[in-house]
């Protein structure tokens, strides 16, 4: 396993000969909350992430025992003029943006407390796994503002209009077993196994095609909410893209002799 740190606050860890990245929350003196500085960071290893084509999967993970994230640094926003605040929008959308864009599947692995932008971030994954511990929301109206980060956009896509309207509106908190009711958690898991879990399941998706997976990707982001007809053509280009590819050919060829593929990753 190796290891590279992006600022301050954030790490990278590789695994699974480097096909599994790790993206580690690691700002334990604040809970993992996401300063201006912080920000940056994320949003740097995102774009080193989606760059590496060794990498076929990235889980999200926090360093601290008793948090996920608890959203924005409100003790550092305190401080901020309006004019300060308008700076620093760009950078903190960077962040949510940068996890919400990695080309490749992201699982975030969750424990304690996921609030505000913590939740966003790991809404912003494709694959929420979460401890018993876990508590989750989007408080934002109740300091007087709103989700930023994406919450707004991708809660109903998870748990549809209604639901996420009473969420966002009453900014309660919800524990871990309502969370997996709702379907704000892909997987509920034993208190302490998040990251093991995340990292497993991270594994497994990063045995498949890397061309397939980020195409695969590819196809359910830009076909949600499309209609059909629409949604089967994007559906069409993601296959023509790796219809002709070495993975495809390494895939039929390993599966007619009966062995593991050696993917091309073109």
């Amino acid at each position: 396993m190796s290891e590279e740190r992006f600022g301050e606050f954030v790490l990278v860890r590789r695994h699974e000969r480097g096909h599994v990245a790790e993206l580690v929350l690691d700002r334990p003196g604040a809970m993992n909350a996401v300063s201006t500085g912080m920000a940056r960071s994320i949003a740097g290893a995102c774009a080193a992430l989606g760059e590496d084509r060794d990498v076929r999967a990235v889980v999200l993970s926090s360093s601290h025992e008793r948090a996920f994230c608890v959203g924005a640094d409100l003790k550092e926003r305190n401080s901020f003029s309006d004019a300060d605040l308008v700076r620093q929008r760009p950078v903190a959308r960077g962040a949510y943006t940068g996890v919400l864009e990695l080309p490749v599947p992201t699982v975030a692995a969750v424990h304690g407390f996921a609030l505000g932008g913590g939740f966003e971030l790991a809404l912003s994954c494709d694959v929420i796994v979460a401890d018993r511990t876990a508590v989750m929301g989007l408080p934002e109206v109740s300091v007087g503002v709103i989700p930023g980060g994406g919450g707004t956009q991708l809660l109903p896509r998870r748990v549809g209009a209604a639901r996420a309207a009473e969420l966002i509106f009453t900014a309660r908190r919800v524990e871990a077993g309502e969370a997996r009711e709702l379907g704000l958690v892909d997987e509920l898991v034993e208190e302490g196994r998040d990251r093991e879990e995340a990292l497993a399941m991270a594994a497994r998706i990063a045995r498949n095609s890397p061309v397939g997976l980020r195409a695969a990707k590819r196809a359910l982001r830009l076909g949600h909410g499309l209609d059909l007809s629409a949604g089967l053509e994007v559906e069409d280009a993601a296959w023509r893209s790796v219809a002709f590819s070495g993975d495809r050919a390494e895939g039929v060829a390993a599966f007619n002799e009966k062995r593991r593929p050696e993917w091309p990753g073109e």
